[in-house]
C-alpha cells in the first residue's frame, strides 16, 4: 500500500510563501503523475495541480495559475508545491496523491495525513 507523508504547512500572512513536500513509499515513484489536493472546511477536496512522472509537463487549477508550482524530485520519491502569493482563500489541509492526468483526479483511494495551512488577512 501507498504511503504519502505531507509536510511544510503553517501560519502565513496574505501575500507570503510556502513550500509543501510529500514523501511517497509503498510504489514506485516515478510510474506515476503526482498531484496536490486540497480541502477548506466545509468544502469538498478539490485538484490544485498535477506533474506527469518525467517532471515536464504539468497542470493547475485555475485560481492558483501563476501563483503555485508544482515540481518533483524521483531520486527522492518526493513532490513539492512551492506557494506564493498566498491568500486567504488557500487556506485548507493539502494533500498529496498519485494523479490522473490531465483531468488532475486522484488515483489511490488512500490519503496521507495532510497538512494545513492557513493565510491570515
Amino acid at each position: 500500500q501507498v504511503q504519502l507523508v505531507e509536510s511544510g504547512g503553517g501560519l502565513v500572512q496574505a501575500g507570503g510563501s510556502l513550500r509543501l513536500s510529500c514523501a511517497v513509499s509503498g510504489r514506485t515513484f516515478s510510474s506515476y503523475a503526482m498531484g496536490w489536493f486540497r480541502q477548506a472546511p466545509g468544502k469538498e477536496r478539490e485538484s490544485v495541480a498535477a506533474i506527469d512522472w518525467s517532471g515536464r509537463t504539468t497542470y493547475y487549477t485555475d485560481s492558483v495559475k501563476g501563483r503555485f508550482t508544482i515540481s518533483r524530485d524521483n531520486a527522492k520519491n518526493t513532490v513539492y508545491l512551492q506557494m506564493n502569493n498566498l491568500k486567504p482563500e488557500d487556506t485548507a489541509v493539502y494533500y498529496c496523491n498519485a494523479a490522473n492526468i490531465p483531468t488532475m483526479t486522484p488515483y489511490f483511494s488512500n490519503w496521507g495525513q495532510g497538512t494545513q495551512v492557513t493565510v491570515s488577512s
